[in-house]
């Protein structure tokens, strides 16, 4: 029996559309790094790019529990002595309404480069309206 290597090249790759509204932060991002990953095909390689494409709509009507809209802070630094700005869910998602979506996503992807090669891969809107009807996108409930 002969080893099958898929690689970027070879990999048959979907687009996926996922509707955040009313789910859970954290489960959207599961799903949507799993897919990113390519874990729910059988070709499955840890160290290769061979997930697919998705898009996140209604980003900003994503389920938050208890307290978290006032509680849960987001850090960031500049790099200066200093620097440290912190905001919490609320002001995040008044400010940019797909942030807290995104650094979600981004955490549950590798760190290097394979990480930022999956990252460009998901696509994040806000509202209903997305630009990639084109790729006709599979519809995925959670």
């Amino acid at each position: 029996m002969k080893t099958v290597f898929v690689t970027p090249a070879t990999a048959k790759r979907n687009w996926y559309v996922i509707d955040a509204e009313g789910k859970p932060l954290g489960r959207v991002a599961v799903k949507v790094a799993s897919i990113l990953r390519g874990k729910n095909k059988p070709t499955y390689t840890p160290s290769q790019e061979t997930g697919d494409f998705v898009i996140v709509i209604n980003a900003d009507k994503v389920a938050i529990t208890g307290r978290k809209r006032q509680n849960k802070m987001y850090y960031r630094h500049s790099g200066y002595p200093g620097g440290l700005k912190d905001s919490t869910f609320d002001e995040l998602i008044g400010h940019n309404p797909v942030a807290p979506m995104e650094l979600a996503i981004w955490g549950m992807l590798p760190k290097g480069v394979l990480g930022r090669k999956l990252y460009k891969n998901v696509k994040v809107y806000a509202g209903s309206n997305h630009p990639h009807a084109a790729q006709m996108p599979v519809a995925i409930d959670l």
